[in-house]
């Protein structure tokens, strides 16, 4: 970033999305609950970055900065979807996960469409906690980012990332428990399972 900053770069800039784009990309698709809302937020987080780089201050690590910059947009996306009043829930695009469940040979498509079915459950759960919350459970669990890293992130202490985190998995436990149970067994399910 400094290369960029200093002398204009733009293969170090282009290093840059190369290297971000998909976990900031995965970040605001999460977070909006949209794939397509998701795919403009990167583009916007990469170019507000490339217009405010002469700006840009080494102050901590480059990924905190990145992140920011992607949350600080989805907020901002979410505040005018509530004014719009309208529905950010994912139209059932599967993610690259439910594309790698498929390609799998071994997969049974009962398998895959369970898959789906949670994947979207778990997609649709998201969205319905708070924003602190969704943040959080994104980025230690998506993102893979330590309590002390999503901390410094959020510009917030670590017991108040942990704090948010155990309160975002209960309410997930909360909304995911009822929907993700096994259905009840019924004499045709039984021979179902047999037969397989």
């Amino acid at each position: 970033m400094c290369r960029v900053k200093l002398h204009d770069d733009a293969k170090a800039f282009g290093e840059l999305v190369a290297r971000w784009q998909k976990p900031i990309r995965d970040l605001c698709t999460r977070m909006t609950g949209d794939m397509h809302r998701g795919e403009d937020l990167t583009q916007e987080t990469f170019a507000r970055l490339y217009s405010r780089r002469k700006n840009y201050e080494p102050t901590a690590k480059f990924s905190t900065f990145l992140w920011r910059v992607a949350l600080n947009l989805c907020h901002d996306e979410l505040r005018r979807l509530r004014r719009r009043r309208e529905c950010v829930l994912d139209d059932s695009e599967a993610d690259e996960s439910m594309v790698e469940v498929l390609t799998d040979v071994d997969s049974m498509p009962d398998r895959f469409t369970l898959e789906c079915e949670r994947a979207e459950a778990v997609r649709h759960a998201l969205v319905e906690i708070g924003e602190s919350h969704r943040e959080v459970v994104i980025l230690r669990h998506y993102e893979g980012l330590k309590f002390r890293e999503i901390a410094e992130v959020l510009g917030i202490p670590e017991g108040t990332v942990k704090s948010r985190m155990a309160d975002a998995l209960t309410q997930l436990n909360r909304i995911l428990n009822p929907l993700l149970a096994d259905p009840p067994t019924t004499p045709e399910r039984m021979n179902e399972r047999m037969m397989i």
